[in-house]
């Protein structure tokens, strides 16, 4: 669905021009140190180095190389837009001290979704040699934007088993896929509740991996393949994207793959509950009282928001496991938008010091996250009158309420942290085109190789 890695970096730089990277603060320098026919040609450009600005360079023989200006180093956003802006080939960097940055930077301004229309261009190739935990990222980001990308009819319940169960055959993992009827019989009841009215049977992904004497990470991920709203239906322009509602689900997977291939020394459980939030006779009705994994009885105040509901079977089910760390990824909410924008995930975790770590992997990897408060008198907007809890109510602070719900099945002495990500573009920019997006996966990475020392 993406390029290949040889799409985009070429590890023989015999033939490739140069690519000056300067800052606006380092370009008069710069400029001044160039041949005087060069500086005369870029001040014609009004070039002077801003962030995002690219000039090419004229030589004897036609094109010389040119030269980019970037705002942060080592963020890999400031070199995103060189990828399409230069000419197809082979690009060496000159005057660059943030390879990491760079490399990534590249990789995500290379991608491309192709599953259904090939692209015009082929991505300018970076002339390095790559380096293969940089790549293994650039992997992940892909992977968590092409399964958010294809459309639900070849990504629904079935084909996400089919990716997970590929991952753990390539890696030797375990897995297993509890499916339709099985749910009620294995005591996942909420799952099968929000799935049942689909055509398509809604299942639990199961993936285990790693040393047992190795720290133990789950690591739980929403996958409403499609979300309808339920009887509570979503009007057609909220509905537009909601392939999209299974972005949690893409963003564990990848993390759990990450994990995996870099051969971290973690234990990993990876739990998806996948499912098609759809509209049938057996569809959930708003008022009925659902049963859950934990034995805590939902009143189903509105059926748009059944995300929750499949975390909440998957979240008690992880605790089982006796992890020492439980993290979740979820598009759960549109409140968390209106909060923090589509670029800013919220985060939400009842231990300071795993926040701490996932807030500092972000600061780290320029992927940030903004931490939001677990406050807990705000369970009154989940009050039901008739079971233990509600799964909406009041629209106040709603993904706030969202998070309080999901706490209610994680038990209070195990670390756990949520995170609330929209996983998408609206629009398209330097490395960032629009569709499907990784929010908080780097954080998320760079917070377990911290923890693992």
């Amino acid at each position: 669905m993406t390029h290949n890695i040889t799409d985009i970096f070429a590890a023989d730089a015999r033939d490739a021009r140069p690519l000056h990277i300067v800052s606006r603060k380092h370009y008069a320098a710069w400029r001044d140190s160039q041949p005087a026919a060069i500086g005369h040609w870029l001040d014609a450009q009004a070039f002077d180095g801003a962030a995002g600005a690219l000039t090419l360079l004229p030589g004897d023989d036609g094109l010389a190389g040119a030269v980019i200006g970037i705002g942060d180093a080592h963020d890999p956003d400031s070199y995103a837009h060189a990828v399409y802006g230069l000419p197809e080939g082979d690009w060496h960097p000159v005057g660059h001290d943030a390879p990491d940055a760079l490399q990534l930077g590249w990789g995500l301004g290379a991608y491309r979704f192709t599953r259904y229309k090939a692209t015009a261009r082929k991505p300018a190739r970076l002339a390095v040699e790559p380096d293969p935990a940089i790549v293994d990222l650039i992997a992940a980001t892909a992977r968590v934007r092409d399964l958010v990308n294809t459309p639900t009819e070849d990504m629904g319940p079935e084909q996400m088993e089919a990716v997970v169960g590929d991952i753990a055959a390539a890696h030797g993992a375990t897995f297993e896929s509890i499916v339709g009827d099985a749910l009620l019989a294995r005591n996942f009841p909420a799952i099968h509740a929000v799935g049942r009215a689909s055509h398509r049977a809604p299942r639990l992904l199961h993936l285990q991996w790693g040393d047992a004497s190795h720290p133990h990470v789950a690591i739980v991920g929403k996958g409403v393949c499609f979300d309808t709203g339920g009887l509570d239906i979503k009007p057609a322009d909220g509905m537009r994207n909601m392939k999209k509602d299974m972005g949690g689900a893409a963003h564990a997977i990848a993390l759990a793959e990450l994990v995996m291939a870099r051969r971290l020394p973690l234990r990993i459980t990876l739990l998806v509950p996948a499912v098609e939030n759809a509209i049938g006779p057996d569809a959930l009705r708003p008022g009925e009282v659902i049963a859950t994994r934990k034995g805590l009885s939902v009143e189903i105040d509105n059926t748009d928001a059944e995300g929750r509901l499949v975390l909440c079977d998957a979240l008690a089910y992880a605790a089982e496991q006796s992890p020492d760390t439980l993290l979740d990824f979820a598009t759960l909410t549109g409140a968390a938008r209106i909060a923090l924008g589509p670029d800013l995930p919220a985060l939400f975790a009842n231990d300071d010091a795993l926040a701490a770590a996932w807030i500092a992997g972000g600061e780290a990897t320029r992927d940030p996250v903004w931490r939001m408060p677990l406050w807990r008198p705000y369970l009154r907007y989940l009050t039901s009158g008739i079971a233990d809890i509600a799964n909406a109510g009041s629209r106040m602070a709603g993904s706030v309420t969202a998070a309080l719900y999901l706490e209610r099945f994680v038990p209070g002495d195990l670390p756990w942290a949520h995170l609330d990500t929209y996983a998408w573009n609206d629009s398209s920019r330097p490395g960032h085109p629009q569709g499907g997006e990784a929010l908080g996966l780097r954080a998320a990475w760079a917070m377990l190789q911290a923890r693992c020392g």
